[in-house]
This record gives structure tokens, C-alpha cells and sequence, in this order.
């Protein structure tokens, strides 16, 4: 079972759920769960995480803020 993971992004509170199990500093795509829907982080040549397929709607702003988290609480 997952632990809900929050986040505050522009003034707003964000909960996200981590469907990756086992995150290393070899892992190269995360699967989240945010607003129940699932979206896919893929690190990228910048060393930053960025959604696949996402769109405006999706909040690309908030979705790389919750990669870095998921680096910083992982020491990726």
C-alpha cells in the first residue's frame, strides 16, 4: 500500500500516490497517481523529470514539481 505523498504548488495543496515500487538512482520512469489519473515521469538529459504525454490541462508546471520531489525524498 501506498502513502499518500503532498505537495504545495501555487498555493494549493496537492496529494499524489507513488505506483513505482522500488525507486532507485538506476530508475528512469516513475508512474504517478494524481486528481486519479495516472501520468508517467521520465527523466530526462537535464537530470529533471518531465510527464509523458501531458498537456497544458495536466499542468506541466506541477507535474515537474512533483518530480522534484520524488528526487529530493529519494536522493535520486
Amino acid at each position: 500500500m501506498n502513502l499518500p505523498m503532498r505537495i504545495n504548488f501555487d498555493e494549493k495543496d496537492y496529494t499524489y500516490l507513488i505506483l513505482t515500487k522500488g525507486i532507485t538512482k538506476l530508475t528512469t520512469e516513475i508512474h504517478i497517481n494524481l486528481n486519479d489519473k495516472e501520468y508517467q515521469l521520465v527523466y530526462n538529459s537535464k537530470g529533471d523529470w518531465d510527464a509523458v504525454d501531458a498537456t497544458v490541462n495536466d499542468h506541466p508546471g506541477l507535474l515537474k514539481a512533483i518530480g522534484r520531489n520524488i528526487k529530493l525524498r529519494y536522493r535520486l
